[in-house]
């Protein structure tokens, strides 16, 4: 999860693409769906505002600001031990039936 390991940086820090994980797993686990329902994300907005060693922990909290039609937006926050925040993300996930979504991509 270091930048390094990531191909994102040379440092052995939390690297960007895994915050980015990170934040829409919190995301996802904030929503209540239906049994044949999942959630896409389609859009992510990051500052990663402080860098973080290997072993910190981190907290993630997302909350949803708005709802129309299928798509949810979330505002995330990720903050280390010491209460600083570490990240923070606007993020869009649309709510789809998993079904109907896979039967798309098939040729």
């Amino acid at each position: 999860m270091t930048a390094l390991s990531m191909g994102s940086g040379t440092m052995e820090v939390f690297s960007t693409p895994s915050l980015c994980a990170f934040m829409e797993n919190t995301a996802i686990k904030a929503l209540k769906l239906n049994e044949n329902e999942t959630s896409v994300g389609v859009e992510i907005n990051i500052e990663h505002t402080k860098a973080s060693a290997i072993g910190e922990t981190l907290t993630a909290r997302a909350e949803v600001v708005a709802h129309e039609g299928h798509s949810v937006y979330f505002y995330i926050e990720v903050k280390n031990e010491m209460g600083d925040v570490i990240g923070l993300a606007k993020h869009t996930r649309v709510v789809v039936d998993s079904d109907r979504f896979m039967k798309k991509l098939e040729k």
